[in-house]
């Protein structure tokens, strides 16, 4: 392990890597129960949730390792929330594409990610979004995100106000055990 990992060089120990492990896959876990709820609404996609559940047990595990062995670092790897939901709710859902579609479309994309990437041309294109830009783009899906997770039909914190304009949305009830216990945990 000390070898492989080169543990004392990058000043750490197998104890230190274990209890991140631990945290990182607790912090990550959400994933396991929310992708397949994403992809498999009937709102969205409408993807065989049990399929979803194991790709993404799967997926996530392998591309971990991978992460870890290839490259020394410890970089957990996980399916994208934002883009799940995008892929879930406006490709499908609202303009209409069967997900198996959607899917041949992310295929294609994935070609295209990768001969941009051996050409040289994505980092080209990384190097010119300036950085503000970059940093709005996290904290864009980071909102995105924690509004799907605050509408979804198990929590109800923010809800539907029933009305055409804005905003679009209200706030749920606090009062209800669900609702307070995601609080709880969210905090």
């Amino acid at each position: 392990m000390e070898k492989f990992f080169k543990l004392k060089e990058n000043n750490t120990t197998v104890k230190t890597e274990l209890l991140a492990g631990v945290t990182t896959f607790f912090t990550m876990a959400y994933i396991i129960f929310v992708n397949p709820q994403i992809l498999g609404s009937e709102f969205g996609a409408g993807m065989p949730t049990g399929a979803v559940f194991v790709a993404t047990c799967l997926i996530a595990a392998l591309g971990t390792f991978l992460s870890g062995l290839l490259s020394n670092y410890p970089f957990a790897q996980a399916p994208g929330m934002g883009l799940n939901a995008f892929f879930s709710f406006s490709v499908c859902g609202l303009m209409g594409y069967s997900w198996q579609a959607a899917l041949a479309a992310v295929f294609i994309s994935g070609v295209f990610f990768v001969a941009i990437t051996a050409t040289g041309l994505r980092q080209i294109i990384v190097n010119a979004i300036p950085i503000s830009l970059k940093r709005a783009i996290g904290a864009g899906i980071g909102l995105f995100i924690a509004l799907i997770g605050l509408t979804m039909d198990n929590t109800g914190i923010i809800i539907g106000n029933g009305m055409e304009g804005i905003p679009p949305v209200g706030l749920g009830s606090f009062s209800t055990p669900s609702n307070l216990l995601m609080i709880f945990g969210l905090v």
